[in-house]
């Protein structure tokens, strides 16, 4: 992987902890804290435990906790993501 996308994060939290039918993940939602977005702390393990598998990295949690924004998750992981060959 080159680099992960908001449009990747937002195919992990649909795999680990769904959307509500009102939510519009595939809006400008970078800046909007997980918490406002409708997902609670589990919501947000789920969800970092299933990248951290797939993608063989530790995630700090106040970057992907229910306070921290897509941009913010994002940003952890492509500072941790391997360099590519």
């Amino acid at each position: 992987m080159t680099a992960f996308t908001q449009a990747d994060l937002v195919g992990y939290i649909r795999r680990a902890a769904g959307e509500d039918d009102g939510l519009d993940l595939d809006g400008d939602i970078a800046e909007i804290t997980f918490a406002d977005l409708g997902y609670d702390s589990i919501s947000m393990v789920e969800v970092t435990l299933l990248v951290e598998r797939e993608l063989g990295i530790s995630l700090p949690e106040a970057r992907t906790g229910k306070t921290a924004t897509p941009k913010e998750f994002v940003e952890t992981v492509n500072e941790l993501l391997p360099a590519s060959s």
